[in-house]
């Protein structure tokens, strides 16, 4: 009998301790970075409703002005007016922009985000 609990007991699976540490620490980092990342996501996706809505204007200085109103109110603060490029395609208003938003790690580690995008 104590032959057949041995080997019941090897065939066992499971995580070791180390296991549920490497586990747990990789949870802890994803859960740190997402919660970081969310508001920057969320900054991107309130700047192109507002340049959505800016480039309704009918000059550049306009839809600059119009561009802030809407940073300021939506607290957009990695992009402001005069970042953007507004050009004409035709009779079409095109407005453009770029920019990074940077995420420290670990020492001179940084996770990157770069933006661009265009109206319509």
């Amino acid at each position: 009998m104590s032959m057949h609990r041995t080997a019941s007991r090897s065939r066992q699976r499971g995580l070791s301790f180390f296991g549920l540490i490497f586990v747990g620490l990789f949870a802890v980092a994803a859960f740190a970075i997402g919660g970081q990342s969310i508001p920057i996501f969320l900054e991107y996706v309130a700047a192109k409703k507002a340049i959505e809505k800016a480039k309704t204007e009918s000059t550049v200085p306009a839809i600059r002005a119009a561009f802030d109103r809407a940073a300021a109110i939506d607290d957009i603060n990695s992009l402001k007016g005069s970042d953007l490029e507004i050009t004409k395609r035709g009779e079409k208003v095109v407005v453009s922009f770029k920019y990074a938003r940077e995420i420290p790690l670990a020492g001179p580690a940084y996770l990157v985000y770069r933006f661009d995008g265009q109206t319509n």
